[in-house]
């Protein structure tokens, strides 16, 4: 015990000596949090509307002074014809065309269908999924009022008769930062753990330093425990303050048990570090360590539901999302967090990450060879 604390006491001086180890660990956090809060999300604020009104009456500006008094709205153009909005949207200068026809007043009036077109520009399709959905609630709330009104004459003018309002549970006011904060902590503490473990590693066989130990009589399991430790209470440091900086600064909900976030993530920073030491193990410079690290972070951020569902992705990709330990953190810290589950909420993921652990730091104290 007392060489592996030796061994830690090494790493730590080693860390605080390192001028780039510092700021990656202190001063990153703060600024990926303060600007992936603002620039990753699925929020829609700006949406470019082109307006093409044949009808040119009373109830046709009234539709129109809707979106106008939307904020998610601004009205780039108005325009008689279709294909003056078309070619703004092939141009990128409308995300959408609100097309209402001749005869559009006429037609309510007479308790007929009014016809109004919605042409969007799909090329992004989360983004025109969202736009489709803003643009017609606003067109059935108009309806809704005039139905109220008794301008409407069909059938349905009967609904003006229920009251019918929303709440959503776990994020009353869909705030989309309360929903990324917790994804954007899993990814800090997965550089910590991941990335940092393995580069200090491969570091000593550049500079050479790996070479004095191996003919010391410290065992495998010693020197690697120890080359653990430090980044693990690194990466739950980063977390504590990522959490810490979320409360303050975006009012982050902590609805769960905190003794259950930590006691989870220290069980996965246990398996990540293990990636980054079984990494160290099979490469020999900074550079291979970089690449392999790389590789797999896009493949477990893209499918760990950091900005979509995991359970959108087809049947094989969730079979193989088993192996991704980034899934398994970026759940639960959302389903603590947010919903205030408890741990027989999150026990198969903790039971799962355990299992995981055991076989990678098994494997990186396996394949790293030391000789005597």
């Amino acid at each position: 015990m007392r060489t592996i604390f030796f061994i830690i006491q090494k790493e730590f001086i080693q860390i605080f000596r390192n001028k780039t180890m510092l700021p990656m660990i202190f001063v990153m956090p703060v600024f990926q949090m303060l600007v992936l809060l603002y620039a990753a999300t699925l929020d829609m604020k700006n949406i470019n509307l082109y307006v093409v009104d044949k009808d040119l009456s009373e109830t046709s500006r009234q539709l129109i002074s809707k979106f106008e008094g939307s904020p998610y709205y601004f009205i780039t153009g108005f325009s008689f014809s279709v294909a003056d909005g078309e070619t703004d949207l092939k141009k990128e200068k409308a995300d959408v065309i609100l097309h209402i026809t001749s005869g559009f007043e006429k037609d309510l009036v007479n308790g007929e269908k009014g016809d109004v077109q919605i042409l969007i520009n799909a090329i992004n399709g989360v983004k025109a999924g969202l736009i489709n959905a803003y643009t017609l609630n606003i067109i059935n709330q108009f309806s809704l009022g005039k139905q109220q009104d008794g301008m409407l004459k069909s059938g349905s003018a009967a609904l003006g008769g229920f009251d019918i309002r929303y709440r959503f549970w776990f994020n009353q006011d869909l705030n989309f930062k309360h929903y990324m904060l917790p994804g954007i902590l899993v990814i800090l503490v997965t550089i910590m753990g991941l990335l940092l473990s393995s580069l200090s590693l491969v570091r000593e066989k550049e500079l050479g330093t790996i070479e004095q130990i191996n003919v010391t009589p410290i065992k495998k399991y010693q020197f690697l425990f120890g080359k653990l430790v430090p980044f693990w209470v690194i990466a739950l440091f980063e977390l504590a303050f990522g959490l810490t900086l979320g409360r303050l600064l975006f009012d982050l909900p902590i609805r769960g048990n905190l003794l259950l976030l930590f006691g989870f993530s220290s069980v996965y920073l246990m398996v990540v570090i293990g990636i980054g030491l079984f990494f160290s193990t099979i490469t020999e410079t900074q550079q291979q360590v970089m690449f392999l690290y790389f590789f797999f972070n896009i493949v477990f951020t893209m499918m760990s539901g950091l900005f979509t569902p995991a359970e959108s992705m087809p049947d094989w990709a969730q079979i193989a999302n088993h192996v991704n330990p980034l899934y398994y953190f970026m759940r639960v810290i959302r389903m603590i967090l947010l919903k205030g589950s408890g741990f027989q909420d999150v026990a198969k993921e903790f039971y799962s990450l355990v299992v995981y652990a055991v076989i990678i730091l098994s494997l990186a104290v396996w394949r790293y060879r030391k000789t005597v």
